[in-house]
């Protein structure tokens, strides 16, 4: 268990505190620039590129969790912590996401790699590099999972290294946590944005996303069921959250990895960690707080967004060669 100096010991109002609280991305001296990638004949998604202002040391791919995007506010503060490191940063959104959704034709899920996988091939074939990979809650999944299917191939398109936060390692116990009723206000929220997505792709194409039943869906974990599952081919939430998380593909993974994660995280409970057992992969680090919420980890004192420092201080110290 670690301490950090926590500004906030309870996980609900951290988790509130940190969603609202204003990000340090210096756009003046990091100006951002839009990148479109095409990674499958009918998608595009969207990147915003930020150059560090000197020599570049490595690329940091960020990529947001659940109906976030680029603009997302961790995302501003991770990539502040990078390109103050020399990093060149990617701000990556899942497809359809940040305002992209007439670039695919399909929603996105918690396991689709194949838009990272495809980015992480281009700029290895320019001759990036290293290359790490950084990623919020449900991106976190995705990050994890694309190291875990990469393998012993991974240093040999560039990846370099991994670090997430706040990952729901196990979808199926996550989305059963957010629907305890403490947890109403999160899960509202979240329902709210993947129904109006969802209209959005059935106005968009109306023979692909039928509507029948997205009304009466309260959860998540029912979304998943009856939309996302069936709209890529898993069947059932079931089988889409036992083949896409992450957690059956983290003894694969041979880069180093660092995962963080707080234990009063309110939607993901700390013993999905316990029970995926990191430790069984000597390339797996898992940073366990007892406080800082879901995607929070704000300090009292010094930097004020922690994980953000752990991340950028694990990323240069693997440039160094170094252990962390």
């Amino acid at each position: 268990m670690t301490d950090f100096p926590a500004l906030i010991a309870n996980g609900d109002l951290t988790t509130i505190a940190a969603n609202f609280w204003p990000r340090n991305l210096d756009a003046v001296r990091f100006p951002g620039v839009r990148e479109l990638h095409r990674t499958s004949p009918d998608v595009q998604v969207l990147a915003i590129r930020h150059e560090p202002g000197g020599p570049v040391r490595g690329e940091m791919i960020v990529l947001h969790g659940l109906e976030g995007s680029h603009d997302s506010g961790y995302m501003h503060s991770m990539a502040q912590a990078g390109l103050v490191r020399g990093l060149r940063v990617h701000r990556l959104n899942m497809r359809t996401c940040g305002g992209t959704e007439d670039l695919a034709p399909t929603l996105y899920h918690a396991g689709l790699t194949e838009d990272l996988r495809s980015i992480l091939s281009e700029l290895s074939r320019q001759s990036r590099g290293p290359i790490f990979l950084v990623g919020y809650s449900l991106g976190g999944n995705v990050v994890l999972k694309l190291a875990g299917e990469l393998g012993d191939q991974a240093r040999s398109v560039g990846l370099a290294g991994v670090a997430t936060v706040s990952t729901p390692l196990d979808l199926m116990a996550c989305c059963q946590r957010m629907q305890e009723p403490r947890n109403f206000i999160y899960s509202s929220k979240f329902i709210d944005r993947l129904k109006a997505r969802y209209r959005r792709r059935a106005a968009a194409f109306p023979d692909r996303f039928p509507l029948d039943g997205l009304d009466a869906v309260r959860s998540v974990l029912e979304f998943d069921d009856k939309f996302t599952a069936k709209a890529f081919g898993f069947g059932d939430a079931t089988n889409y959250y036992a083949t896409q998380s992450c957690q059956g593909f983290l003894s694969q993974i041979a880069v180093p990895c660092l995962l963080i994660h707080s234990t009063d995280d309110p939607l993901i409970p700390a013993w999905v960690y316990e029970r995926a057992a990191p430790e069984n992969n000597l390339n797996l680090k898992l940073i366990l707080t007892r406080h800082g919420g879901h995607v929070g980890f704000l300090a009292r004192r010094g930097p004020r967004f922690w994980a953000e420092e752990i991340v950028a201080n694990f990323i240069e110290t693997q440039i160094s060669g170094t252990l962390l």
